[in-house]
């Protein structure tokens, strides 16, 4: 892998070709490539406030196949909001979290990653040092990315999702400290590989799960709580609508959601008896359902949420501050339908990447 990421020689894994038989007769010409030792595998990780999540995919036609991932929460902003620190115990479990993903890039012969760090590391006065340690003990190098970055890299995972009947979405990325927000227009074409995003505009917000629970509590919400906390949210949202909401019809745009928050809701509302992604990726909802289930969420004790096996007890605390930073954005950008999206940052990166090599032009030829 490339020597950027690997921040220890010794810890770089001698690239070698796998290589794996198929079944005759089910053989593509990117499975040859990959058998050959032909396809590059690219891997990219996510370091949040919350999470920490890895993709480990090679490309294929017009996008790419994942052939690993990792995600855990990690709560690694825990605190932040307050002490302005990262925690020893919310570093030891992303440094735990972080050695599970060394070893999947180097079990699957990474060529090329990127490995970025969000809100946690850029909020924290100790990120910098932490990304230091991970270099020093994990043997990975962290980037820190600022909010730009991050946003534009969103989308990017994102387009492939977007209505080609609409003129665009208002795509919006709920994390644990911060939250992005992108207004969409209808993607430009691109030469090989997924649809270039193209945004007109773009903003962050300093709220997240995570700090909208440290703040108000997120075991207990009863409906003035709720409220008060959408309130907070749309301090921030509303200056975004307020300069650009004008220039979009409403009527022919759709919200483009990636988060936890989203997904869990979708789990809600389609009924899953356990988390799947194949159903969620991709799927619509309306006003209506949305409002219904926030109404359901809302409704349910802490107990019940724990119980409920698309939120469980990592998320039982913290997807009511989720809904409530939804329902702010709904509320400056009423919308008849939104797509939900398990898919952002980490397949941007890979897009990225792929993209920066030319590898569906190759695949072309």
């Amino acid at each position: 892998m490339d020597n950027e990421v690997w921040a220890r020689p010794d810890l770089d894994p001698a690239f070698r070709p796998e290589r794996r038989r198929f079944p005759r007769g089910r053989r593509s010409r990117y499975r040859r490539a990959e058998r050959d030792g032909l396809c590059p595998t690219y891997a990219a990780l996510d370091l949040g406030t919350n999470n920490c999540r890895l993709l480990v995919a090679r490309p294929n036609r017009d996008g790419f196949r994942v052939i690993d991932a990792f995600s855990r929460i990690i709560r690694l902003g825990e605190g932040v909001s307050s002490s302005r620190r990262l925690s020893e115990a919310a570093m030891a479990r992303a440094l735990s979290a972080l050695a599970v993903c060394r070893d999947k890039i180097r079990r699957r012969e990474v060529t090329r990653a990127r490995l970025v760090a969000t809100e946690a590391c850029r909020a924290a006065e100790n990120g910098a040092d932490f990304v230091n340690r991970v270099r020093e003990e994990i043997g990975l190098k962290l980037e820190i990315i600022d909010r730009e970055t991050e946003a534009h890299l969103a989308a990017g995972g994102c387009t492939p999702l977007l209505d080609p009947h609409g003129e665009g979405a208002i795509l919006f990325d709920i994390g644990g400290g911060s939250s992005e927000l992108v207004r969409l227009e209808q993607c430009a074409p691109s030469d090989g590989g997924p649809p270039l995003p193209k945004i007109r505009a773009w903003t962050s917000l300093p709220i997240g799960v995570v700090t909208l629970a440290e703040r108000h509590g997120g075991v207990r919400v009863d409906r003035p709580l709720y409220e008060f906390m959408i309130a907070e949210v749309a301090q921030h949202v509303d200056a975004f609508a307020a300069a650009h909401g004008r220039q979009i019809r409403l009527d022919a745009v759709h919200m483009l959601g990636t988060s936890g928050t989203v997904t869990t809701i979708a789990g809600v509302h389609l009924g899953l008896p356990r988390y799947e992604r194949r159903r969620v990726d991709g799927c619509w909802m309306t006003d209506s359902e949305i409002s219904l289930v926030v109404e359901r969420l809302l409704g349910m004790s802490y107990e019940e949420r724990v119980a409920n096996p698309c939120i469980g007890v990592e998320r039982a605390d913290l997807v009511l501050g989720g809904c409530a930073i939804l329902e702010a954005i709904r509320r400056a950008f009423p919308c008849a339908k939104l797509r939900v999206a398990d898919r952002g940052l980490r397949e941007g990166m890979l897009v990225e990447l792929m993209r920066q090599d030319g590898a569906w032009s190759r695949q072309r030829a």
